[in-house]
């Protein structure tokens, strides 16, 4: 008998699907619940089963075609492959109970004898929790390499750590799909091995699944019956992007749904998502991405007056706008203990030259981006890199009358702090007389943005793009301050810092480890001093 195979209802709210692959061709025999292709829905990737045993008489379909439920995708003759998987195969039964949990790896069979060898397609298995992909970064067997099961095959890095792929037979590696530092994705297939037909091939990982109904065989008055196997998936929207494209247009604040795909049926790729990003952030300010509204009449309600922005204004807005919605800032707050540094920037001011903090945070910093590079970086999301700088040049946010502006001192590691203020002061009083030059402004790799002279408790500041991080300093306050060896409470000065971080290279605990540190170096001045 002649079954027309649909896309099975695969849960609730999916109508539809892209066949990412088709894992059999025209003429080769199937058993139930192999694989006949996977289907890429909005939040997973899945095999869809063969509802029974046959012979493939016809595909109607292509990889990369968007398939809809209920479609036919393919006709198989269930008559035609009755007798040579008689040994394993069970007729097909109209009957309410729970199908198997899982189906094995995909099977092709040198041969239906019994006793001889079988092609066993390897696939990656389910290895975790939201874990999709990963890069195959040692492949740890050859072709013609005897293996036996749960015998490591590679080595797969995922988001979170790097994990060894068991083998789930014992067979000969007769081929090897892919090599070292290629990206794999769960359920890909990546070797092919030959095993004995006695040789059990139980998987070594089972996917995360739920027991489905089994397959309903709903008969047609002039057609064979049509088979609808049912699996809980919960999905959203629908648009034609892989769960991994999806994660990586939300790490960027990207509306994925506003992304042109260049793929079959217009599907988009993370190369599509990058090619997006990169516009938006050549484009200028975020107007030209969002629509913005146009403000009301405000002289209705009274008085106004319209004064025209100044060059700087208009660049910082579109810089900061470009910065807070290409960055998915975090902010980290901290105190330390400045009671130290206070006594040595007293020490060394004069009533003519007044020592601030800031060259002492300078030295610190550059000290402290040698520890952690990953902040001294930038991120390059249209290559897919991170690039690390060998350099350690500060930016000091400057408030002038026309605006704020981020004079840069470079090499700051290799200079005093008496110089950095010396330098600072110069810059400062350019910035204040609008002679800074474009080259005063570039090449920074860090921030400081120093509102103690003014006042405040905490601020969230913007990190300054290309950069990854910028520290926020307030004002220092008189705090009591319990001391353990003596039983009594203190007077000390505690300096307030905030520090914003771009999320997509900085984890949580990397940021809130970096600005302890400065901390504890704050609290010991003199380390960091190098007063010259």
């Amino acid at each position: 008998m002649l079954t027309e195979f649909k896309i099975p209802e695969v849960g609730e709210n999916i109508s539809s699907g892209t066949a990412v692959k088709i894992n059999v061709t025209v003429g080769q025999a199937v058993k139930k619940d192999q694989s006949l292709m996977e289907l890429e829905t909005d939040k997973a990737t899945i095999e869809v089963p063969s509802t029974v045993s046959g012979v493939i008489k016809e595909i109607l379909i292509k990889e990369g075609t968007r398939v809809k439920v209920g479609q036919v995708i393919m006709k198989i003759d269930d008559g035609a492959a009755a007798a040579p998987v008689k040994p394993v195969a069970a007729p097909i039964q109209q009957s309410t109970a729970p199908a198997s949990k899982a189906a094995a790896p995909t099977v092709a069979p040198a041969q239906a004898a019994k006793g001889a060898s079988m092609i066993i397609e390897f696939k990656i298995p389910d290895v975790g929790e939201n874990i999709r992909s990963g890069n195959a970064v040692k492949i740890n067997v050859t072709v013609g390499q005897a293996v036996k099961k749960d015998q490591a095959l590679l080595e797969l890095e995922t988001d979170k750590a790097t994990i060894e792929v068991p083998s789930s037979v014992t067979g000969i590696i007769k081929e090897i799909l892919i090599k070292e530092g290629t990206k794999v994705n769960v359920g890909q297939v990546v070797m092919k091995i030959e095993t004995g037909a006695t040789v059990p091939a139980a998987p070594a990982f089972v996917p995360k699944t739920t027991a489905a109904p089994a397959p309903t065989v709903t008969a047609a008055a002039s057609q064979p019956a049509a088979l609808v196997v049912q699996t809980p998936i919960i999905v959203t929207k629908e648009v034609a992007a892989a769960p991994s494209v999806r994660r990586l247009a939300r790490e960027l604040g990207i509306n994925v749904g506003q992304v042109a795909g260049t793929g079959p049926g217009g599907r988009i790729s993370k190369e599509d998502v990058k090619a997006h990003a990169k516009r938006l952030i050549t484009a200028g300010p975020v107007s030209a991405a969002v629509a913005t509204p146009p403000l009301p009449d405000f002289a209705k309600y009274g008085e106004v007056e319209r004064k025209p922005m100044n060059n700087i204004r208009k660049k910082t807005a579109e810089h900061l706008a470009n910065a807070w919605s290409s960055i998915p800032h975090v902010t980290q707050f901290d105190k330390a203990d400045s009671t130290q540094l206070e006594n040595l920037r007293k020490k060394h001011s004069t009533p003519e030259k007044k020592l601030s903090i800031t060259p002492f945070l300078m030295k610190i910093i550059a000290a402290a981006l040698k520890e952690f590079p990953q902040f001294n970086a930038s991120v390059d999301m249209a290559s897919g890199e991170i690039i690390l700088k060998k350099f350690y040049n500060v930016g000091i946010a400057v408030d002038t009358p026309n605006g704020l502006v981020v004079p840069v001192i470079r090499d700051v590691e290799k200079k005093a702090a008496l110089d950095l203020s010396q330098e600072l002061n110069t810059l400062a009083e350019k910035a204040r007389d609008k002679k800074l030059t474009i080259e005063d402004m570039r090449g920074g790799t860090f921030t400081i943005s120093n509102l103690g002279g003014i006042g405040g408790t905490n601020f969230t500041p913007i990190v300054n793009w290309p950069e990854v991080a910028i520290l926020g300093v307030a004002r220092a306050q008189i705090e009591p301050k319990f001391d353990k060896a003596s039983g009594q409470f203190t007077p000390v000065f505690m300096l307030p810092l905030s520090l914003s971080y771009d999320h997509r290279l900085i984890d949580g605990a990397d940021g809130a480890r970096f600005l302890r540190w400065i901390c504890e170096a704050i609290e010991k001045p003199t380390l960091f001093s190098e007063l010259g």
